[in-house]
């Protein structure tokens, strides 16, 4: 069975997605519950890793709407 994902490996995964352009700027990526599944951890870890992501300022956050890549100039 692998082991679990912590939210630092998915907080990098996510990163490098967004580096290949999988998720390109100003695009809305999975939202909690679907990055849930992806991952297969809990909504809680996942928190913790776009957290990770928006400190570093690659996603910014807009309430009730989602979560979106950060383009480059903004």
């Amino acid at each position: 069975m692998p082991r679990r994902m912590t939210y630092r490996q998915i907080a990098d995964d996510i990163a490098a997605r967004v580096a290949t352009g999988e998720y390109p700027p100003e695009s809305k990526i999975p939202s909690y519950s679907q990055l849930s599944a992806l991952y297969s951890v809990s909504i809680a870890t996942v928190q913790r890793a776009i957290l990770v992501l928006h400190t570093k300022g690659i996603v910014y956050g807009e309430p009730g709407r989602g979560v979106y890549v950060r383009s480059e100039d903004s």
